[in-house]
């Protein structure tokens, strides 16, 4: 059976790039896979890629190089770039093809997202009231998360101070100077409990990653990590996502309890297998509610997991070592990809200054709305 595997990954700095268009972005971080892995833009057989707000991901071909690849445009929200993967994943999982690029990139402008309710089949109205905030809706989220499984807002504080503190050591990471805990309690509330610290903003940045089977990466004198799992799911009936006009009194799981269920029937392993982990932190109670969905906790452990440090770098399990999306930022269509090029680093040692020891398995999770996510588990 083939495997599949990353042998090539780059990305370009998140953040805010003047000068520089979310296409420049994306076809640096491009050459930049390229020249990681040693390849001409030409061995490339297909690509896939997203962008969210910075044109078609396909604008990147007549800068790269017209040879007729297969390219498809991806758009699936935040999860663009988990989605971006498995195709590329099942490209080559299926024999179709041996070697190719998935890439995202974005440039956002300045201010909250903009959503528009229609598109994720709401009324209008929906909008018009300032019920489409996604701050308002993850403030309310966690709110009855934090009352239902005895969550501290201090709790809140400590995942934002770990991201900034991760951040600090991370190359392509937006903000970093730590910040204090005192700090970021004090800080100016956005939606209660969530200051504006405990939330990541729209961003720019690029990232692509060269994926081969195994058989043309020893062909071609590389290596790289194997993609043990790669699954997308929806909502079920009953799901609590973003843009969920109710709460229905027959709860079902979440997207992101189905994606990691896939995922680790898929690899084969399971969460204690895992020595480092990239999850989906939109604000710091998305990171605490997907430890429990992802299976890496049951609800209501964070408190005593966090508060032991388990998930900073040197704990049990390192949790967003590169700062997340808090200290990133969010560029909509690279997202998901910055999370799969980190643990790309943490499994090839690369991770200088925030490096998890002897990192064998990492694992990502990426959730969009209005209730999509994706999973991903690498191997060394």
């Amino acid at each position: 059976m083939t495997s599949v595997h990353i042998v090539g990954g780059g990305i370009h700095p998140f953040g805010r790039t003047d000068g520089s268009t979310g296409l420049d972005q994306g076809v640096f971080a491009i050459r930049q896979a390229l020249a990681d892995a040693g390849l001409d833009w030409s061995q490339m057989e297909f690509g896939y890629g997203g962008s969210s707000a910075a044109g078609a991901a396909d604008a990147v071909l007549p800068r790269l190089g017209l040879t007729g690849m297969q390219f498809i445009n991806v758009n699936n929200g935040c999860a663009t770039g988990g989605s971006s993967i498995l195709s590329g994943y099942a490209a080559i999982k299926s024999g179709e093809f041996d070697i190719g690029i998935v890439v995202g990139f974005d440039k956002h402008p300045r201010g909250a997202f903009n959503a528009d309710p229609e598109a994720s089949g709401l009324p209008r109205w929906y909008g018009q009231t300032g019920m489409m905030l996604t701050t308002q809706f993850f403030g309310n989220k966690i709110n009855r998360y934090m009352a239902l499984n005895g969550i501290s807002q201090t709790t809140l504080g400590l995942v934002a101070e770990k991201a900034f503190r991760n951040a600090e050591h991370t190359p392509h990471s937006w903000r970093k100077t730590p910040v204090s805990l005192d700090t970021i309690m004090q800080s100016q509330m956005v939606s209660d409990p969530l200051t504006k610290y405990m939330f990541c903003s729209p961003a720019e940045g690029g990232v692509a990653l060269i994926l081969a089977s195994d058989r043309k990466m020893r062909e071609l004198g590389l290596s790289g990590p194997k993609v043990r799992a790669a699954a997308i799911r929806t909502r079920p009936a009953g799901s609590f996502e973003v843009f969920a006009p109710a709460l229905e009194i027959e709860r079902g799981k979440s997207a992101t309890q189905l994606a990691s269920a896939a995922a680790w029937e898929m690899a084969g392993l399971g969460p204690d297998d895992v020595d480092v982990a990239q999850l989906q932190d939109t604000e710091c109670g998305a990171e605490i509610m997907h430890m429990a969905e992802n299976g890496f906790c049951a609800d209501g452990e964070q408190e005593a997991m966090i508060a032991n440090g388990d998930t900073r770098i040197g704990g049990r399990l390192p949790v967003n070592t590169d700062g997340g999306c808090l200290a990133c930022g969010e560029p909509i269509g690279a997202s998901g990809l910055r999370q799969i090029y980190e643990n790309l680093e943490q499994l090839r040692g690369r991770a200088n200054g925030r490096q998890v020891e002897d990192a064998r398995i990492a694992y990502s999770q990426v959730y969009g709305a209005p209730g999509i996510s994706g999973c991903v588990v690498l191997e060394r």
